[in-house]
């Protein structure tokens, strides 16, 4: 078989083992609730990898380097992501809500440049033709909106984060119009002494808070 023959199957191997370990390292996610960030690396590692396969004649290790260099990135961004709420928020962005209880609040729409055929486009695609019968609709990080329409009572079975990862969310307390005052109140009816304690915490629309232990499994 002819060495260039040989050279182009080997640098294919090596692209391809390479980024593998990058999706692997990503963890269990659609390819549509991908980050900014792993878009980025997916960009940069598709361009290095078309200089390996196709310039044979270049030293492998310029193409490898690099690949290595944004798999260490990938390594390490997301595991500043699991430790730190607030580089989370950064990179990967926050939901947003958009309607609440019918009523749609321009002033997010205009922060997240987001506009009102892109917003009426995506309720029709939830079958939703009237914006009032929209409990709550929210604008996920990847673009994707999610739709929780009103019940026959008025409610939804949307649920407000109200803590994640031990941390209190300022957002969800504004959403349903609370203290943090009220909030710890409440986790030390329920006997929890610190936020640190709950890994998860919502309210739904009939008020019920559902608490979620931190590391209850080991």
């Amino acid at each position: 078989m002819d060495v260039l023959v040989i050279s182009v199957i080997f640098r294919t191997l090596i692209t391809y083992l390479i980024i593998l370990l990058v999706f692997r390292f990503m963890g269990k996610r659609e390819i549509g609730e991908l980050s900014v960030m792993d878009l980025v690396v997916f960009i940069m590692l598709a361009e290095i990898a078309v200089f390996l396969i196709e310039e044979p004649d270049e030293e492998i290790w310029k193409a490898i380097v690099p690949m290595a260099v944004l798999l260490a990135i990938q390594i390490g961004s997301a595991w500043i992501s699991l430790k730190n709420q607030s580089f989370r928020n950064w990179f990967d962005g926050k939901p947003s809500v958009i309607i609440k209880h019918g009523r749609v609040d321009e002033y997010e729409m205009r922060r997240q440049r987001y506009n009102f055929n892109d917003l009426l486009l995506q309720l029709r695609e939830h079958g939703v033709h009237e914006v009032q019968d929209v409990a709550y609709a929210v604008l996920e990080p990847s673009g994707k909106l999610s739709v929780f329409e009103k019940k026959e009572d008025g409610t939804s079975d949307y649920a407000v984060v109200l803590i994640a990862d031990g941390e209190i969310q300022k957002s969800g307390l504004k959403i349903i119009g609370k203290s943090r005052r009220w909030l710890l109140e409440r986790l030390h009816h329920q006997g929890y002494n610190d936020v640190k304690e709950v890994s998860l915490c919502t309210i739904n629309d009939q008020g019920e808070l559902q608490f979620d232990q931190k590391n209850e499994f080991h």
